[in-house]
Formats: structure tokens, C-alpha cells, sequence
């Protein structure tokens, strides 16, 4: 048997993050930047206007009385002229929010605080030396590693770089996962059901997941057990695949094949894993060299799945996208409740966590922790992480908790 830590980190030495690509500005948001970004140029190129005001020379104005002070406006600077114009002695130019504040100029007196003149403006007051201009190179400077690479671009980031110019950023993209949900007795939701079938869940639960991360997921739906049409429906999805995810066909019963038909695709490894649920699992990958797909065979429980998903796939997804933060936070949370936990294995019980960082957190568990519940996962916030060495947990208790959602 196989242990979870072990089972991770054959995961995460078998993978590293999907090949830097070209992509527009539009789509890198969420990516995760593949190299530094060099300012070519000051930004802004020349001193700015912070507002609509009129520009002036403090020096002009010290000492005068305040009943004189009384400019000629000599011109319009607007936002986006292409020429620095020079203010002479004694003069104001009336200049717009972003534009360009002229040589001799050494303040911006905002509108509000003059009579608003068009050929002669009266000041309320002496504006200080910078006031209301933003001044050369403020935001970034030329040769300066305006976005180190590694960090994700949010919508602060992508102003940065549409700021300097760049049409395009180079990325690690979001790995394209395909999801095969592998069973005979499966059937699509809002298809007609048959006898025995079982409606397809845990591969719609694994599309918004991974969308959820920000990978591109390409679900395929149902597959049926037997062996040539497994193998083609896998085999299909390998030219299109950065990582296949398959939930089913891990039973050791005859009529699961999913270990017959991957042993000529790849190097797959299926183990015991002590953990609950999802005691049988498989990883390695499928297609031949430099086109080899990480592979993750996952149980058809969708709770099984899903926790198989936030323990080994989740982590490799984050570090294929060349994230540098891979799990999800976790708290230390009190039991409200007991329960008992099988000896040897590492169980996984969702949970509804309550509390903040200054009081405490507690915590329930959703359901009868013993049974895999999809409704119980659907109203936990959390999965309470008991160890292999315990077999119960106690009213009072502390115990780690891999917190899903806020």
C-alpha cells in the first residue's frame, strides 16, 4: 500500500509547467507570467497633469498678494498632444488631466481653486513646487523589471503591461485537461435512464474544477468498458491533451479494463493508496516520448474522485501552470462531533468549518462521516484530514482541515 505523501510526490516530480506560449493581452489574465518583463521606455514619458487645472511657475507667484494673482492664459494643453510647449514668465496655460505639462511649468493649480478663466485665470491661492503633476518615469522606469516572471497576471498586472505597449505576453497557458468518465452503466443527465444505469456525475463535478483553477477543460463524456473502444476514445484524446483525467473502470473485476488497455499506452501505475476514499488509483503517463500526457485514473465515486482530484491532480494542475502556491490553505479546526476513523488509512471527511483566525475555528462533520456522500460534499466547506495512526476523533479535538471555499 501506497502512501498518500508518497502518492503526491510522485505526482508533482512528474510533472513541471506547460511550455511557454505567446498569447494576447486578453488572454493571459489568470496565466502565470513565463519571463521578466523589461520596461522599454519611462512611463509616463514626460511629466503628466494629475487634473484639469492650469499650469503655472511657482516662482512666478511667491510673494505676490494675493489679490494678484492673476495670469494671462496663453493656451490649450490637451491629453495626448503630441508637442511639449514651453511656458513663459508670468504666464498660465489651462491643461487637461493627462496632458503634457509644459517646460517652465512646475505645478498644476486645479480648476476648482480659480475663477475657471479662459483669457485671464485668477488663483485662490500659491500651489507648492510638483503639486497636482505626475512626473516623469512615476510609474515605471526604462531597463526596470516592470513584472517579474512567475507571477500571475491579474488585472493590475495586465495595466502594467498594456501601459508599456506590449500587444502580447509570453505565459506558461492553462493546461488543456480531457475528462473520459469510463463505465458501461453510466448516462448522460437528461438522457433517457435504463435499468441499472447510473447518471454520469463525477465528470461533470472534475469539468468545473478544473475550470474552477483556471485550466481549459474538455470533458468526453461517458466511455464504455469494453477494451477497443476504450483504447480508441483514449488514443483520440492524447493530441489534444496537456493531462487526461479518467474517474471509473479501477475496479479488479474482469469487467473493468481500464489497466488492460493503458499497459501498451504508457508507463500507468496503479496502487493502493491508504487514504478514504479513494483507495485505488492510478498515475504515470500515456503516448511516447516528448508527447507523453500525465495520466490520472481516479475512482468513479464522485467523492472519491473529487477528493483524488484536490489531493494529487489539483496540485499538478497548479504546478503545470507554473504556479509557485500548489495546495489549498488549511486551519486547525475543534470537533463538534465524534466519529470513528478506519486504523492505517488517511480519511478524508467533508466538513462545515466555522470561525475566524482571532476566535478559533470548529467544525462538523456533513453527513455520517463512514459514507461517501455527494450531498454531504456539496454542504462542506472543507475536508477534515484525520491521520493514519487514529482511529477515532474526539469531541474537543484539534484536527487539520483542507479548507475547499471561504
Amino acid at each position: 500500500m501506497r502512501s498518500v505523501q508518497d502518492q503526491l510526490a510522485a505526482v508533482l516530480a512528474a510533472v513541471g509547467p506547460v511550455a511557454p506560449l505567446d498569447v494576447v493581452l486578453t488572454d493571459a489574465s489568470g496565466t502565470i507570467l513565463a519571463e521578466d518583463l523589461i520596461a522599454p521606455v519611462d512611463v509616463p514619458a514626460t511629466p503628466l497633469a494629475a487634473c484639469d487645472g492650469y499650469a503655472v511657475s511657482t516662482a512666478d507667484l511667491q510673494g505676490a498678494d494675493p489679490s494678484a494673482l492673476v495670469l494671462p492664459v496663453v493656451h490649450d494643453v490637451l491629453a495626448g498632444d503630441p508637442s511639449v510647449l514651453r511656458l513663459a514668465p508670468g504666464q498660465a496655460m489651462r491643461i487637461a488631466s493627462g496632458g503634457q505639462v509644459p517646460a517652465g511649468a512646475d505645478a498644476v493649480i486645479a480648476a476648482e481653486q480659480t475663477d475657471r478663466g479662459d483669457v485671464r485665470v485668477a488663483l485662490s491661492r500659491v500651489p507648492s513646487p510638483g503639486e497636482n503633476i505626475r512626473p516623469r518615469a512615476v510609474d515605471v522606469t526604462a531597463g526596470q523589471v516592470a513584472l517579474a516572471g512567475g507571477i500571475r497576471l491579474g488585472a493590475r498586472q495586465l495595466a502594467v503591461a498594456a501601459a508599456l505597449g506590449r500587444r502580447r505576453l509570453r505565459v506558461h497557458p492553462a493546461p488543456r485537461v480531457v475528462i473520459v468518465s469510463i463505465g458501461s452503466e453510466l448516462v448522460e443527465p437528461g438522457a433517457p435512464g435504463r435499468d441499472g444505469g447510473v447518471f454520469e456525475s463525477a465528470g461533470h463535478a472534475l469539468e468545473v474544477a478544473v475550470r474552477d483553477i483556471g485550466g481549459t477543460p474538455v470533458r468526453v463524456g461517458a466511455v464504455s468498458d469494453d477494451r477497443a473502444l476504450l483504447r480508441e476514445a483514449l488514443e483520440d484524446q492524447l493530441v489534444r491533451a496537456d493531462v487526461l483525467v479518467t474517474t471509473g473502470g479501477l475496479s479488479e473485476y474482469a469487467q473493468d479494463t481500464l489497466a488492460d488497455v493503458l499497459a501498451p499506452l504508457g508507463t500507468v501505475r496503479f496502487d493502493h493508496v491508504a487514504m478514504t476514499p479513494g483507495f485505488r488509483q492510478g498515475f504515470g503517463t500515456v503516448g511516447g516520448g516528448s508527447g507523453a500526457v500525465p495520466f490520472f485514473a481516479l475512482p468513479g465515486h464522485p467523492v472519491a474522485s473529487m477528493v483524488g482530484f484536490e489531493l494529487f491532480v489539483r496540485p499538478a494542475l497548479r504546478a503545470m501552470a507554473g504556479h509557485t502556491d500548489l495546495f489549498r490553505p488549511s486551519v486547525r479546526a475543534v470537533a463538534d462531533q465524534g466519529w470513528s476513523s478506519p486504523a492505517g488509512v488517511r480519511q478524508f471527511v467533508p466538513v462545515a468549518v466555522s470561525g475566524s483566525p482571532t476566535e478559533g475555528y470548529r467544525m462538523s462533520p456533513v453527513g455520517d462521516p463512514g459514507q461517501w456522500s455527494i450531498g454531504g460534499l456539496a454542504r462542506a466547506n472543507a475536508l477534515a484530514v484525520v491521520g493514519e495512526q487514529d482511529t477515532a476523533v474526539e469531541v474537543g479535538q484539534s484536527v487539520p482541515c483542507l479548507v475547499l471555499e471561504g
